[in-house]
């Protein structure tokens, strides 16, 4: 399913849903890990980000009962620029996939995450909304300039 990550600044990414289908709103952040993204998701330092990752293949491992840095997930968004619907390890239980849907957080991918970072990190932090409901890009925009500042 298509989705759209629209910017504060007018900049917009288009590319599929993983995870929960439906909205997320907040600061768009990014972390530079090459694993762990299930710490990232429930590290409460991330609370009501977006949180791109930079590293490109992500849930490839699933997620486990082990690896929980609280009691649930903090993260409102999660993107990723190819995103793994195979998954294997022998300590996984579930796929990051169906980790994010029973979490209610909306994911995207296949987008240019090296792009939107360079771009972050040009502008400074920046208020974002992923949808993958409303996919009119000027109404993006405006609702994202509508997130509360973090």
């Amino acid at each position: 399913m298509k989705s759209i990550l629209a910017l504060e600044d007018g900049r917009t990414f288009e590319g599929r849903t993983f995870g929960f289908e439906g909205e997320a709103s907040g600061e768009v952040v990014f972390n530079t890990s090459m694993c762990g993204y299930q710490e990232i998701l429930t590290d409460p330092s991330y609370a009501g980000q977006i949180v791109v990752m930079t590293y490109p293949h992500i849930g490839n491992y699933g997620t486990n009962l082990e690896d929980d840095e609280s009691h649930r997930p903090f993260v409102e968004g999660f993107v990723a620029r190819e995103f793994s619907r195979s998954w294997s390890n022998w300590r996984s239980s579930d796929s990051l996939d169906d980790y994010l849907k029973r979490h209610r957080i909306v994911g995207l991918t296949e987008i240019d995450t090296r792009a939107l970072v360079r771009h972050i990190r040009t502008r400074g932090a920046l208020r974002g909304i992923v949808s993958s409901l409303d996919l009119d890009v000027q109404r993006l925009v405006v609702r994202a300039r509508a997130v509360p500042q973090a």
